[in-house]
């Protein structure tokens, strides 16, 4: 069965993806892993402050999937696969994907305009070739007739 891991935040970019993993899953009867990646505040010299922004963000960004995996359900039916992962983007991705040999396709959105992100410019870049799945990226440019259409 194909899953499909997409990566989510608040950006546009992150939605067009995640609206393009949704559609694949579904025409292709596979699966839908969302995954929130929580950065790691930087060092703030009282801890229970850095400690309570940590958490501030967790909370933000599991709102999110609940969010993405309750439209999912209520578009397909289906229950997909979250988590959220604190950590450096990239390296706790790389981990991510390591740890789950399952993952069929990593799919990523790319801003519609500007330079791309870090994880973009990481999995699509010099290491797109040492990854233990394809990388989709889509064009944050794409309609949702388009990305239908596509998908």
């Amino acid at each position: 069965m194909r899953k499909y891991l997409v990566v989510i935040d608040e950006t546009e970019e992150a939605r067009i993806a995640l609206r393009f993993a949704s559609r694949r899953a579904a025409k292709t009867n596979g699966t839908l892993h969302i995954l929130a990646l929580v950065p790691k505040e930087d060092f703030v010299a009282w801890g229970a402050v850095q400690a309570t922004m940590e958490d501030e963000a967790a909370r933000r960004a599991e709102a999110l999937v609940a969010s993405a995996a309750g439209d999912y359900f209520n578009q397909s039916g289906q229950r997909p696969a979250i988590s959220v992962k604190r950590g450096e983007g990239v390296e706790s991705l790389k981990k991510f994907l390591e740890e789950n040999d399952d993952i069929t396709a990593l799919v990523l959105g790319a801003a519609a305009s500007g330079a791309p992100g870090p994880l973009v410019s990481y999995f699509a870049g010099s290491q797109a070739g040492s990854l233990p799945c394809p990388v989709m990226v889509i064009p944050g440019s794409l309609s949702n007739e388009e990305i239908d259409r596509l998908s």
